[in-house]
């Protein structure tokens, strides 16, 4: 059975923070900031705000009207900012979404989480076969709460939000044709939250390093799975850690940019939320067509990476 992302939904929070901001948190400049990461702003959540809030807004922006909402079958929250250590924020989201009695759970693989989730629903889909109901598959961060404002190198980076999709069954031919995971949990130093501590500190250069080497990896594997070229991909949708690194990738791969949507630049990096409201935005500004192709790769913490080929239906 043939499994696809049927829509999309996002959510940001509206307040805006500028670099003007985090160069006075963090002793630069705006220029620094700028020219360093290629982000201009970031969005932050208010206080009372948390992580199932923002996937709650972005599932409601996918679903629409209630009485036009389908069955859905599960649930499943790709967070590294749960709520709260238990129980699951997907829990949370189900009952905002009065979903009662389905399956409904959280996956962390931080920045790169919405891929894995993708995988596992499209598996859980394809276990229960024809007529399985759609999975509800959203990716959502807090990573303001977690910042070290002194730390220019990562507080300027990153910002909040939620994307949604809905997970379902399509025609033969379209949907995911394939994914490659992989976690090289050796390196899970690069990224972290010490156990005991609140602040998030990353090792940049070496995360730069990684995803350098591991992204074109698995964008190969998945491409040769696939039975497609990365010349025949309509859109590359990927996480988007920060512009500069972004393209950066973009002339390693040899890809055209305008092929590669960036919310980077308005949203900063929004950590599992950041591939599904870059594949929305992407959608919002030129709406996808029937049978065009879409990659959509990322790495974030453990050290994980991921990519996934599909044919939009």
């Amino acid at each position: 059975m043939a499994v696809g992302i049927l829509r999309t939904g996002a959510y940001v929070p509206p307040s805006e923070i500028g670099n003007a901001t985090i160069a006075a948190w963090a002793d630069t400049t705006p220029e620094w900031v700028g020219e360093r990461t290629g982000i201009d702003t970031r969005r932050y959540s208010g206080p009372e705000t948390a992580t199932s809030d923002l996937a709650h807004r972005a599932a409601l922006d996918l679903l629409g009207p209630r009485e036009t909402w389908p069955r859905i079958g599960s649930v499943i929250v790709a967070t590294s900012t749960a709520d709260q250590p238990q129980p699951a924020t997907a829990a949370a989201l189900q009952h905002k979404l009065g979903l009662s009695g389905i399956p409904a759970f959280d996956l962390n693989s931080v920045c790169v989480g919405y891929l894995f989730a993708l995988t596992v629903a499209a598996g859980l889909l394809e276990r229960e076969g024809e007529g399985a109901d759609p999975a509800l598959v959203v990716g959502a961060d807090i990573y303001s709460r977690i910042m070290n404002r002194a730390d220019r190198k990562t507080v300027s980076l990153f910002g909040d939000g939620a994307g949604a999709t809905l997970v379902g069954p399509v025609p033969p031919g379209y949907g995911l044709h394939a994914s490659r995971l992989v976690t090289n949990g050796e390196l899970r130093s690069l990224v972290e939250v010490p156990a005991g501590e609140r602040l998030f500190r990353m090792d940049g250069r070496a995360v730069r390093d990684y995803v350098l080497t591991m992204l074109p990896k698995l964008i190969a594997e998945a491409l040769a799975e696939s039975g497609f070229t990365l010349a025949e991909m309509d859109r590359i949708i990927l996480h988007q850690a920060n512009t500069r690194l972004l393209e950066t990738c973009i002339r390693e791969l040899g890809v055209d940019p305008a092929r590669v949507p960036l919310t980077a630049p308005r949203y900063g990096n929004t950590g599992a939320a950041s591939i599904p409201i870059t594949l929305h935005s992407s959608h919002l500004e030129r709406p996808l067509q029937r049978g065009e192709r879409i990659l959509l790769a990322g790495v974030g913490g453990g050290m994980s990476a991921g990519a996934a080929v599909l044919t939009w239906y």
